[in-house]
């Protein structure tokens, strides 16, 4: 038993750490990129135009159609095939934030489209222009209903950052393995990991809540 509480001193820190300096930070990049990407995608994806409504509905299939890591090995392994070279770090949030886009963007797109059309023509009918319907009237009502399966997606990113250690990344996840090969405490070293990520998605969570609280009082 002593032994085990030497490694969980040496390692639970170091994995903390990580988590802090690398996983969130990293989380937070690809939530900012995606969010952009996911809003300009949602909004493509109801344009009339089928030359912006088509190439995004592709981008989402794609996306939502291919496991992450397979993604990320296109980006860091697969691109320098054809001149393309990436660092880790640019690689993890590309493909992250990518990731992030597509599945945010039909949560944004799902938000717009449940505002009632009728708000929209009372709006319009009372002298506003198609930009003041949508910035006063449809997004507010969009971002409130967008909040809760937006920061679900977050919580996902961020569970998904795990897999960035494939490509040497040193997050939570490589900093654990490393431990793992040094003391072969498998188990212990594991479960502190599952530990951290409950911690951060707990917090993110109450967030989560307090936002939800926010917006509510506007109904």
């Amino acid at each position: 038993m002593e032994r085990e509480w030497l490694i969980f001193q040496a390692s639970f820190w170091p994995i903390l750490k990580a988590g802090l300096l690398v996983t969130l930070p990293l989380s937070l990049m690809a939530l900012l990129i995606g969010m952009v990407i996911a809003t300009l995608t949602a909004l493509a994806r109801l344009s009339k135009s089928p030359w912006l409504s088509q190439p995004a509905r592709f981008y989402v299939w794609l996306i939502r159609g291919t496991p992450l890591l397979v993604q990320l090995f296109i980006v860091y392994f697969g691109l320098p095939n054809i001149g393309i070279t990436l660092d880790a770090w640019v690689a993890g949030v590309l493909a992250l934030s990518l990731s992030f886009g597509a599945y945010a963007s039909e949560s944004i797109r799902g938000a717009l489209l449940s505002v009632p059309q009728g708000q929209v023509e009372a709006a319009l009918s009372l002298g506003m222009s198609k930009k003041q319907v949508f910035f006063r009237t449809v997004l507010p009502q969009a971002v409130r209903i967008a909040v809760p399966p937006l920061m679900g997606n977050f919580i996902g990113l961020f569970k998904q950052t795990s897999l960035v250690s494939t490509v040497t990344i040193m997050d939570m996840m490589f900093t654990a393995q490393r431990y793992v090969s040094v003391y072969f405490e498998t188990l212990l070293i594991y479960l502190e990991l599952a530990v951290l990520y409950l911690i951060f998605t707990s917090i993110f969570t109450q967030i989560q809540a307090r936002i939800e609280a926010y917006y509510s009082r506007f109904v």
